[in-house]
């Protein structure tokens, strides 16, 4: 397990400590309690991945698509918080996404929890305080 501490001006440098240990096209499940900082750190890994900065929250779309800026696909980003069964992230499509060689960002995972596969990547963020968060990464 390994654990990174950052302000918000070190975001970039531990979005891309995490990129660089982890495999390409890994599902990322980012747990964290509300304001940890979440949807800030998914920005921050789109823009490490060369990817258009407008990343953004989708609680309101549930899921969100970014690309490239030569239009390729990136990834999709899902926020899970306003579900309120599993049984809605299928009616997304959730099994399809998930195949897709890409990569995906899960928020609050745990309302989906039996979607995923076993090869998803649980990162946890936790507030250390107003501008301090610390990332626990587990061993790969």
């Amino acid at each position: 397990m390994q654990k990174i501490i950052y302000t918000k001006k070190e975001i970039g440098a531990a979005a891309k400590k995490v990129i660089s240990t982890i495999p390409e096209h890994s599902i990322l499940c980012l747990n964290g309690n509300m304001g940890a900082g979440k949807t800030t750190f998914i920005k921050a890994l789109v823009k490490q991945l060369g990817g258009e900065e407008q990343a953004y929250s989708p609680t309101f779309g549930i899921v969100n698509e970014y690309r490239c800026p030569n239009g390729d696909l990136l990834g999709y980003h899902f926020d899970f918080y306003r579900l309120n069964n599993p049984e809605e992230a299928l009616d997304l499509g959730l099994e399809d996404y998930l195949t897709e060689d890409v990569w995906i960002f899960i928020e609050w995972p745990e309302k989906v929890g039996e979607l995923l596969p076993d090869e998803c990547i649980d990162l946890h963020l936790k507030i250390l305080d107003p501008i301090t968060r610390e990332l626990t990464l587990p061993a790969l």
